[in-house]
């Protein structure tokens, strides 16, 4: 939409156009023309309708009631816009993001006079059961009022150099919020989930890239991930997909249980529903919409999950826009600035030392990212512009989910590049010999492959047996300790100690099966060795019982001993 007389605009300012005040952002200024995204329907607008200027970028709300909140792309909680307009939403709706009515219990942390940082707890708010709000110093200065008592989000609750604040502040989605200092990434995400923990960790504050095509299991694992990893806080970002599986989202999320706390997983999540028949132009900016919400949470010092599915359809919406705005297209008719866009969201993400006076005080933003490549093919550009700025990347395989192997990822196609920045974090929580277990449990699962054409050919049978066992060791590692049912209550999650016994036994059996053909035993009598069942029924040990794991691991020892 174009609009004259803007003289004085400013680019992503926010809008109204019409007479139903609908929602745009300016996307283009020429002279005292502008051209305008709007984030609704357009239909029926005429030439010669208002367009009245806020001076206000786009920006969300932050404060307490953010959680356990479902939004549109916007901001806007669909909750409401339900009660106001039924089913289909209607146009020119305009809500708060946070609930103006409801009062809030204010702790004080700050004092009168006390002097505080920018970015220094002043109170607190039991948000919800699980999390504790933190409201934060706006700046550095003296706490000249502060109260305790039940307010609104707008109501102000402390003053520093004169001036009032409320629990809320508004901050525009394209900026970064600040921090004091970025850390490297050295500390895992512990994700419950062995092929990624053990064969291709994530960094807490990283980025990640989950690509594949359609039922190959993106969405539960991403729901696997926001309720099993170690972080606080989990915003879901649903970013141009169906409404049926955005529907099965929103309608799974506040079902699941929190497993640390045995309350509602909602209690600490944010979602943002963007289907792909809402309107283009909002579904790009629910990408920025999340990671701001995310960063809100980061700067109190707590641990964030973000998961934006997928960035495919924030590209589409990209281009889309583009071609209206008749830009010259790149690749594939996205727009030429695509992987500078990806980067700068991907940026975003990191392990920081918060903002305020206590050094101590750190969070993150760990971004995972699904692409869902047209066909599966991820020689398309933003499966490749991804790959470039993400350093995990777990590529999902439609021949094993056909297969019912879950987690569908691809052991040989999927890679990080985290491992050595992790390495000292494992060598000390977990085990020196970390590292090397799994290089040679990686190294085997590669000679399979390298086998799998001879097999081919002539079948198994005619392999030497010592390649034999390698084709069995590298079976054990595919299905004793990789597939991992999400279902089961409890294969679905292991610990880092549960995982390294599992593939310390299943790599012992190996060693030990190796030794035995070399004294010449027959492969026929290491298959049939009874200890064989019960490393395959390990993943079902509880965390409880991990002694049963080192029971096993002494039977093999006396079974392989009694072998002649």
């Amino acid at each position: 939409m174009v609009a004259d007389g803007m003289r004085g605009s400013r680019m992503y300012e926010v809008v109204k156009v019409g007479k139903e005040k609908l929602i745009g952002e300016i996307i283009r200024l020429s002279d005292d023309t502008a051209t305008i995204q709007v984030y609704e329907d357009t239909s029926g607008i005429t030439p010669g309708e208002p367009v009245e200027n806020t001076g206000e970028p786009l920006s969300v709300e932050l404060g307490p009631g953010l959680l356990k909140s479902i939004y549109d792309g916007i901001q806007r909680p669909l909750e409401v816009l339900v009660n106001e307009s039924g089913a289909f939403i209607k146009r020119g709706i305009v809500t708060n993001a946070l609930d103006r009515k409801k009062k809030w219990d204010f702790e004080q942390i700050a004092k009168k006079g006390e002097k505080v940082k920018k970015g220094d707890p002043v109170g607190v708010v039991q948000e919800t059961g699980v999390i504790k709000h933190y409201i934060l110093a706006q700046e550095a200065g003296t706490v000249d009022e502060i109260k305790a008592g039940k307010f609104t989000v707008t109501e102000p609750v402390y003053s520093i150099n004169g001036k009032k604040y409320a629990m809320m502040q508004i901050w525009n989605v394209r900026r970064s919020r600040a921090y004091a200092e970025k850390f490297d990434p050295s500390i895992p995400l512990l994700t419950g989930q062995r092929i990624i923990d053990t064969f291709f960790p994530i960094a807490k504050g990283g980025t990640a890239c989950i690509p594949g095509p359609f039922g190959s299991g993106k969405t539960v694992m991403q729901q696997q991930l926001a309720k099993w990893s170690d972080t606080q806080i989990v915003v879901y970002i649903g970013c141009g997909e169906r409404g049926n599986e955005m529907t099965e989202v929103l309608n799974e999320f506040p079902k699941l249980e929190d497993p640390r706390t045995k309350r509602p997983l909602m209690e600490r999540t944010v979602l943002i529903a963007n289907t792909s028949n809402m309107p283009v132009a909002a579904r790009e900016a629910s990408i920025y919409t999340g990671i701001t919400i995310a960063e809100y949470y980061r700067d109190m010092g707590y641990d964030v999950a973000l998961m934006a599915d997928s960035t495919s359809r924030w590209a589409e919406a990209m281009r889309e826009i583009g071609g209206r705005l008749e830009e010259m297209p790149g690749e594939e008719g996205y727009p030429a600035y695509l992987a500078r866009r990806l980067a700068e969201f991907y940026e975003r993400a990191g392990r920081v030392k918060c903002l305020g006076t206590d050094a101590k005080r750190t969070g993150s933003v760990t971004i995972i990212g699904a692409v869902s490549p047209p066909g599966g093919d991820i020689s398309e550009p933003v499966s490749q512009n991804t790959l470039r700025v993400t350093k995990v990347f777990l590529a999902l395989d439609a021949s094993l989910a056909h297969r019912r192997h879950f987690p569908a990822i691809h052991w040989l196609r999927s890679y990080t590049l985290y491992l050595n920045n992790l390495r000292n974090w494992y060598a000390n929580n977990i085990s020196a010999e970390w590292l090397d277990l799994r290089n040679k449990a990686m190294t085997i699962l590669q000679k399979e492959a390298e086998l799998q054409e001879i097999v081919q050919l002539v079948g198994p049978d005619a392999l030497p047996e010592k390649e034999q066992l390698i084709l069995l060791a590298a079976k054990m590692i595919r299905e004793d300790f990789l597939q991992q049912s999400s279902f089961h209550e409890v294969d679905t999650y292991s610990s880092l100690q549960k995982q390294h016994l599992m593939l310390s036994v299943v790599m012992r059996f190996y060693e030990r099966a190796t030794i035995a053909l070399d004294l010449g035993v027959q492969l026929k009598r290491v298959n049939e060795l009874k200890v064989r069942d019960r490393i395959g029924r390990a993943k079902e040990i509880p965390e409880g019982e991990l002694n049963r794991l080192k029971d096993i691991q002494k039977e093999l020892e006396e079974q392989f001993d009694a072998l002649k």
